[in-house]
């Protein structure tokens, strides 16, 4: 099968089994993890052997990944290989090569198949862009690499793609984009939020918020500007995970990948990805470091994927405090929900965690004294209200525009223990 056939067919099958009953999905979802854990896992040399169940295997994440690299993938593509690769444009023979920005400090390597990509690509349009794919489309992609998923979506006449590298800086590339007059964006929230505050001229008919949590104090700003609704691709190193449908509900891609979910506190859970359409780097039971809020019930799309209310940060970001009555977590919502609800006022802040009981709250100069002291006093209570003794110090100072490195505004940056 060709790469545009591969995708055509792709395509067609997210949209049919998005039509399913909840009870018919997860039937055909069974015989698809069947068929993966009988056939493809087993060829992963760090399994060998097909499990009698998903849970007969071990949990995996980043560090095992990339210690073993070459275990995973059925080529044998040692991480060494693939990073000589990655440096060389991302080809390994027929195989394309990506890495993670690293946000957490350590960068993650994924190897994909060019039958992978042209699959990878028709689900996002299936799920993203269905009514817009007969019209044209012109998708402006703006993230700190190409990642070389994006590769096959110039192969389409129906699909001009133009790739804006965020690291160089909106101002190099502010008039192409603008030339180029996308229908589709997809970029981080930081960059929409800029687009907005500089008055970029685009008119597109589809924005997507990707690559970075999206906080809810960016949304009306985006959504004003563009007036559109924002919606939002979910997508990591390791794979597609969610996608906003046209009703708005974030639906997760369990038509490729199965999510078992570990809770982790304060109603949320972290998950553990299973992608059981991919078959040259096998990712089975692989925690994942994101904190969800999951839906308690069906979008009324009808579609019998799950749905996420809100991303909201990572594990990596969660606050850990001590107390007289022990060790304290505080997750990243709570943390930025404390400071914006201050003061309507806040639009914008960075709150770290610097060390065991020492926190900073930056917030620029031109927001008022009196909205900056009511969002320092509302973390301070926050955390004395945990009995914690921690210093929370006022910092005033401007947040400008950072291009290299993911926007985290709640962030700790204390070592995790291993």
């Amino acid at each position: 099968m060709n790469g545009l056939a591969e995708a055509a067919g792709s395509f067609a099958l997210t949209r049919w089994v998005s039509r399913k009953s909840r009870a018919d999905f997860e039937r055909w979802q069974a015989a698809a993890m069947r068929r993966f854990l009988d056939r493809d896992l087993a060829r992963a040399p760090f399994y060998g052997n097909a499990p009698t169940r998903l849970t007969d295997l071990p949990v995996t994440d980043k560090a095992l990944l990339m210690g073993c690299f070459d275990e995973f993938n059925v080529h044998s593509l040692t991480a060494a290989e693939a990073w000589e690769a990655l440096a060389r444009g991302g080809r390994a023979g027929a195989l394309t090569v990506g890495a993670s920005t690293g946000t957490s400090g350590n960068r993650g390597l994924f190897v994909i198949s060019e039958a992978e990509k042209y699959r990878w690509l028709g689900a996002i349009l299936a799920k993203a862009a269905p009514d817009l794919v007969w019209r044209g489309m012109r998708v402006a992609v703006i993230l700190p690499q190409n990642a070389g998923l994006y590769d096959s979506a110039r192969k389409s006449r129906l699909i001009k793609l133009a790739f804006f590298d965020l690291t160089l800086g909106p101002e190099s590339w502010r008039g192409a984009l603008e030339a180029f007059d996308p229908t589709v964006i997809i970029a981080p929230p930081k960059m929409l939020r800029h687009f907005a505050a500089e008055n970029f001229r685009l008119r597109p008919r589809r924005v997507f918020s990707a690559a970075e949590t999206l906080d809810p104090v960016d949304r009306p700003v985006i959504e004003d500007f563009f007036r559109l609704p924002l919606d939002q691709i979910y997508m990591a190193t390791e794979g597609l995970f969610a996608v906003t449908c046209g009703q708005g509900g974030l639906h997760l891609a369990e038509d490729s990948v199965f999510f078992e979910f570990e809770p982790a506190g304060e109603g949320l859970v972290t998950p553990l990805v299973t992608a059981f359409r991919r078959q040259t780097q096998i990712m089975a039971r692989y925690r994942m470091n994101d904190l969800l809020r999951l839906s308690k019930e069906p979008c009324r799309c009808g579609s019998p994927l799950r749905c996420v209310d809100e991303i909201v940060g990572r594990m990596d970001d969660v606050f850990r405090l001590t107390s007289p009555d022990g060790p304290i977590l505080v997750t990243p919502d709570v943390l930025r929900n404390a400071v914006l609800k201050a003061d309507r006022r806040i639009d914008d802040f960075r709150l770290v965690q610097t060390g065991p009981d020492t926190v900073e709250l930056r917030l620029p100069p031109t927001l008022a004294d009196d909205a900056a002291a009511a969002a320092h006093q509302a973390v301070r209570a926050l955390l004395e209200m945990r009995k914690t003794a921690v210093t929370v110090t006022l910092i005033r100072a401007p947040l400008p525009l950072e291009t290299g490195c993911k926007l985290r505004r709640v962030e700790c940056r204390l070592e995790r223990a291993r």
